[in-house]
């Protein structure tokens, strides 16, 4: 619990540890970002400590959760961008997070969900992991994805905007890329973390990863996001 919050932190930071960690940057919400030899990969915010404080503390009271205490965000979460989105947008996110502390995520339905006292919709989808190939990559200008696995291990990418280029028109609201394997993070997404793809996130979803069983149950709620 410790070190993912600190490699977080380090993500804010623009800093590295010994995990291959992503440097902050933003795709077409963007602000200057420093030219890192680790990429290019979600919204910088290394230039403003007084921001990053108040996120990490922000974070660390957990006033957020609603009474969700299943999980945690996960290092690769982009604190700021979480911090900035809540507090602009203090409705769905209190009502994401009350749905999905008070709702048995195993045994509700699959398919869609309306969530009450707002207008969001949760997808529950039971699905299956699938070799990198097989899978797109996108960012979504006007949402985020919210993602939370409650069954099995789903593998995340992470594509560096210097080495991607999109390779469709927009169309609302999605875009997908082409982009360098080699310069992607992954990450595998179990039951006790989840994950926010905020639209300089250009990511790619349930990927097979390296256990015997790639079947998953995975929460998935598009929030609006707010300029």
């Amino acid at each position: 619990m410790k070190r993912n919050f600190m490699m977080g932190l380090a993500l804010l930071l623009g800093m590295t540890f010994s995990a291959p960690i992503a440097s902050l940057a933003k795709g077409n919400h963007s602000c200057k970002a420093n030219n890192s030899a680790q990429g290019y990969y979600t919204q910088y915010y290394g230039n403003k400590p007084e921001l990053i404080k108040a996120a990490k503390d922000w974070y660390a009271k957990g006033e957020w959760r609603n009474g969700f205490d299943k999980a945690d965000a996960h290092s690769s979460v982009n604190l700021v961008d979480f911090y900035l989105q809540y507090q602009k947008n203090p409705k769905q996110w209190k009502a994401l997070f009350d749905f999905i502390a008070k709702t048995d995520l195993l045994t509700i339905a699959k398919g869609k969900h309306k969530i009450p006292g707002c207008n969001l919709t949760v997808s529950v989808e039971d699905s299956e992991n699938e070799p990198l190939e097989k899978r797109g990559s996108e960012s979504h200008y006007h949402h985020i994805d919210f993602q939370y696995v409650v069954k099995g291990t789903e593998r995340f990418g992470v594509i560096d905007h210097y080495t991607s280029k999109p390779n469709c028109k927009y169309r609302p609201d999605v875009i997908h890329y082409d982009y360098d394997k080699s310069r992607t993070r992954f990450y595998d997404s179990t039951p006790g973390e989840f994950f926010i793809f905020f639209p300089g996130d250009w990511h790619i979803a349930k990927v097979a990863n390296d256990t015997d069983n790639q079947v998953i149950r995975v929460i998935v709620i598009k929030v609006d996001y707010q300029d």
